[in-house]
């Protein structure tokens, strides 16, 4: 199937009719019929990537603390987030390529494992060029989070609940970001070690989500795959001849679907730089140009948050009607126009509306992107793809923080007789450009593939894995339910009487 991009924007497709029902099944009760498996899958990866952002927002909200300590200014400090996001690239190329090969569950335990480790480390270094290399080492970990937290969050749920769940995983980044003001504003005061408790207090709450990983099985998506995999091979095959087939398949899938490849990263380039460029020096900036305490800047950080929350789940949810693309538009519009409520105001309250309004608009459209990716993918390479797309997009963002803080230095305004960088105008200008870009890039895009039964394909480490079309064929039935479903949404009634007089 060829890649059709600059495909019109449309909502999103009707759910199927059920030929043995005729009643509406509603959110809520699509949500009592998960099985407590279900949920543990789902919060156990919103708790790796809600670790993922407190361990990376560390930094963020201790600028002014680390600047003191190593004597260095808000531009230098700010490179440990640059080189973490460089070289989170690194990690999703390798833990994507472990948990598509090898199943969700060991990969992500190491992967928080080893996050943990470099965090604590980071909270024992003397030096600043310490600091530094520990951080640079840190994003390799960080890397492989986000794709391993998707998959393991969104395989097994059923279609209807991915759209809002999505919105809802996605979100626990900025619930991450939120932990980590709190324990800046009330634990780091508090304590002798200061900003050193931050980066402690997070390294533990990685090792609690690896530990409660380990104690749940294998995805049973990933299960029923690999026994088809083996189903499907006249003997069973060894470790080394699924490694063979997996390097194949993998370069079968990059031959066909380059073009995809580049879009993803193009896409999730934009929405790097609109998220970092609205967060990372969102505290320094109310402190420094708006004179706000340090105490009350972590609360407007805060509130922002709880607008990212709220942002994230409506848009999830919207997308399963509107489809993805409308919604990350409308979002993205959201955005563009609150950005004067975020640099003009010069109070505690307009300035926290602002933070709430933007993260609502920007985290809305963050919502959605994790259940779009992972549609968008190659099935057979759902960690993968979405994790390097969305890596490789933060690492051309990297400079994100060092772009807006060089530029402040370059424009200046003047606060209470002093003058200080405009890290106001500067982000309001990057926020604008780059919620223009997303829109644009979003409407060239390629058609979605809303409702994907993503989980029903083969892995990659299966003959012609890589294939769109490979359904898992354990029996006729199975075969017969993916494609009746397929034919449902794109023929509508037609598809269901089919599958009724199949059935008769």
């Amino acid at each position: 199937m060829r890649t059709i991009f600059f495909a019109p924007l449309r909502l999103a497709p009707r759910p199927p009719k059920s030929s043995s029902s005729t009643t509406k099944v509603t959110l809520l009760q699509h949500l009592r019929r998960l099985t407590w498996l279900q949920w543990a899958f789902f919060w156990v990866g919103w708790l790796a990537w809600t670790c993922d952002a407190l361990d990376f927002f560390s930094v963020s909200v201790s600028v002014p603390a680390l600047s003191a300590q190593f004597g260095k200014p808000t531009s230098s400090i700010t490179q440990a987030i640059t080189l973490t996001l460089l070289f989170r690239s690194i990690g999703a190329i390798l833990f994507g390529i472990f948990s598509d090969r090898f199943g969700r569950k060991w990969p992500l335990v190491f992967n928080l494992l080893l996050v943990a480790v470099l965090q604590l480390g980071a909270g024992f270094v003397q030096t600043f060029k310490q600091f530094l290399a520990l951080r640079s080492l840190f994003g390799i970990g960080m890397g492989g989070i986000w794709g391993l937290a998707a998959s393991t969050s969104l395989e097994n749920l059923p279609v209807e609940l991915r759209g809002v769940a999505s919105g809802v995983l996605q979100e626990g980044y900025a619930f991450g970001n939120l932990l980590a003001a709190l324990i800046s504003l009330k634990l780091v005061p508090a304590v002798a070690p200061g900003w050193r408790s931050l980066f402690w207090t997070a390294a533990g709450i990685s090792t609690f989500g690896a530990v409660l990983r380990s104690l749940l099985p294998e995805s049973e998506a990933f299960l029923k795959a690999r026994r088809a995999a083996e189903a499907h091979a006249t003997s069973i095959p060894s470790e080394a001849q699924k490694t063979r087939i997996f390097i194949r398949e993998t370069n079968a899938m990059l031959k066909k679907h380059w073009a995809l490849c580049v879009y993803a990263v193009l896409l999730l380039t934009g929405f790097n730089f609109l998220a970092h460029g609205s967060q990372d020096l969102y505290p320094t900036y109310v402190q420094q140009n708006k004179g706000l305490s340090a105490d009350d800047a972590v609360i407007a950080t805060i509130i922002g948050n709880c607008g990212a929350i709220a942002g994230g789940a409506v848009a999830g949810w919207a997308s399963q009607f509107l489809g993805r693309r409308i919604t990350i538009v409308l979002f993205e519009i959201i955005t563009g126009a609150f950005i004067p409520l975020w640099i003009l105001p010069g109070g505690f309250s307009a300035l926290a509306a602002g933070a709430f309004c933007i993260q609502f608009g920007v985290q809305g459209a963050w919502g959605v992107i994790p259940i779009h990716l992972t549609e968008m993918a190659p099935p057979a390479f759902r960690a993968t793809f979405p994790g390097v797309a969305y890596q490789i997009g933060n690492m051309i963002s990297s400079a994100a923080a060092q772009i807006e803080a060089t530029g402040g230095e370059h424009l200046k305004t003047v606060v209470n007789g002093k003058t200080v960088p405009d890290y106001g105008k500067v982000q309001g200008i990057l926020i604008g450009a780059v919620a223009a870009f997303v829109i644009l890039i979003t409407i060239i895009g390629p058609a979605e593939n809303h409702s994907s039964h993503f989980d029903k394909h083969r892995v990659a480490f299966d003959e012609r894995g890589a294939g769109e079309n490979a359904f898992i064929d354990e029996d006729e039935e199975s075969v017969d339910e993916v494609r009746g479903e397929k034919d449902a949404e794109s023929s509508g009634e037609k598809g269901s009487e089919e599958r009724v007089e199949r059935a008769g």
